[in-house]
């Protein structure tokens, strides 16, 4: 089972790779995450609104079905953040290694 702090990091990661590839909306974020990691509603919400508030997402509204279902959509400095994760998990890819196997860094 993965550490929660690691777990939350993962699912901020998560959440901008999806919107890397497009806007969505929460249910669809949680079908499109969860084949990869456990997310429900009551954890994406809240990263939703953490990632918002630090201006790497912004929202907004559309009708649908006669009801308004909230779009995420994300934002340069999103992007910028993606990068760094991606570019965070080589490094952590040498401690995986050294953990796993014993692989010296190199």
């Amino acid at each position: 089972m993965l550490d929660p702090q690691m777990k939350k990091g993962l699912l901020e990661g998560c959440v901008l790779a999806a919107l890397s590839r497009g806007d969505s909306y929460g249910y669809q974020l949680i079908k499109d995450i969860s084949p990869y990691i456990v997310l429900s509603e009551s954890t994406l919400y809240p990263i939703l609104r953490r990632l918002e508030g630090a201006g790497h997402l912004t929202c907004y509204s559309v009708e649908h079905s006669g009801r308004l279902r909230k779009f995420y959509r994300i934002t340069p400095a999103g992007r910028a953040r993606l990068n760094e994760f991606i570019a965070d998990w080589d490094e952590l890819l040498g401690i995986y290694r050294f953990i796993k196997d014993g692989e010296p860094h190199d």
